[in-house]
């Protein structure tokens, strides 16, 4: 339905208007199904996600990759993070388009001064807060959204520092009514974001790979697991897995957890191939072949 990207300074109040903004659209709607993503929600703690740039990327990674699988037309994502970065952001912004689903980005626009005060205060009562060292570096590196930039638009401003956050906020309200807006051909105001053919082609390309690839792989690890107690006894041991088909030449047996086992590696050897050459074979028939050629390899006469 939509997916709504929190950005701000560290300690700008993104949090408080995260959870009012959930709150006031749950309250428009019961049949909304809105969360929220944050480093909390995955067990990662401010300082740990931020204390050098490796460790932020995989923070970003990680985030990107809970969007990816939460986002829908059913539901309402809010990303909960610094999301400082507007290359990150535009990541998102692309997420919310193969989705085909609504996109706005909530703006906490709190002077420096008083997030590094409300930082300091929370380091006081032992509450969740950043170093020092990191704070300013979070700071320096920071990117204001600018409406202009699609993935920056549209663009909810608030002022915590100056205005208080409520769920009856004007800028909350408004994007609500943005977020659950009815949409139809007539409506002008409410941009539902619509996925290219490209990457339409590419999900439904790879959705079909790995479930072709996943199925007739386990299918062959059935046929050889079914096979084996009747023809590794005796002088016949290959193993037919469908006409047209090589067959599976054993030369010794072969347990489950080692069928299982190159079943895994072929797998992640296949994905790994598809990023540099062409994508994994859509159909059972192609899988099972190639799937059959490197056990031949690996464990064949």
């Amino acid at each position: 339905m939509a997916l709504v990207v929190m950005c701000g300074q560290p300690c700008s109040g993104k949090s408080a208007a995260a959870g009012c903004l959930a709150a006031a659209l749950r309250s428009s709607s019961t049949d909304l199904t809105v969360r929220i993503i944050d480093e909390s929600s995955l067990h990662l703690g401010r300082n740990d996600s931020y204390k050098d740039m490796v460790v932020e990327k995989n923070l970003r990674g990680v985030l990107r990759s809970q969007v990816d699988r939460s986002v829908s037309r059913d539901s309402i994502i809010i990303v909960d993070s610094l999301n400082n970065i507007k290359g990150y952001r535009y990541e998102l912004w692309c997420l919310a388009r193969a989705s085909g689903v609504r996109y706005c980005v909530l703006f906490c626009d709190t002077e420096v001064d008083h997030c590094r005060e409300w930082n300091r205060n929370r380091q006081e009562k032992g509450e969740p807060a950043y170093d020092d060292n990191i704070f300013e570096d979070l700071v320096r590196r920071f990117e204001k959204p600018e409406r202009r930039n699609r993935w920056d638009s549209p663009l909810f401003e608030l002022f915590p520092s100056r205005d208080e956050i409520v769920e009856s906020a004007p800028v909350i309200a408004e994007a609500v009514s943005y977020l659950t807006k009815k949409v139809d051909s007539k409506t002008r105001d409410v941009k539902v974001l619509q996925p290219t053919i490209a990457t339409q082609t590419v999900r439904t390309s790879e959705a079909n790979s790995l479930y072709e690839m996943d199925k007739a792989t386990q299918e062959v690890v059935n046929a050889i697991v079914e096979a084996q107690p009747c023809g590794l006894g005796l002088a016949v041991n290959k193993i037919s897995v469908g006409p047209n088909l090589p067959t599976i030449n054993l030369q010794r047996s072969v347990g489950l957890p080692e069928l299982r086992s190159l079943r895994r590696t072929f797998i992640k050897l296949a994905g790994q191939y598809s990023l540099s050459g062409p994508p994994p074979p859509t159909d059972a028939d192609s899988a099972k072949r190639m799937f059959v050629d490197y056990l031949n390899r690996e464990v064949g006469a």
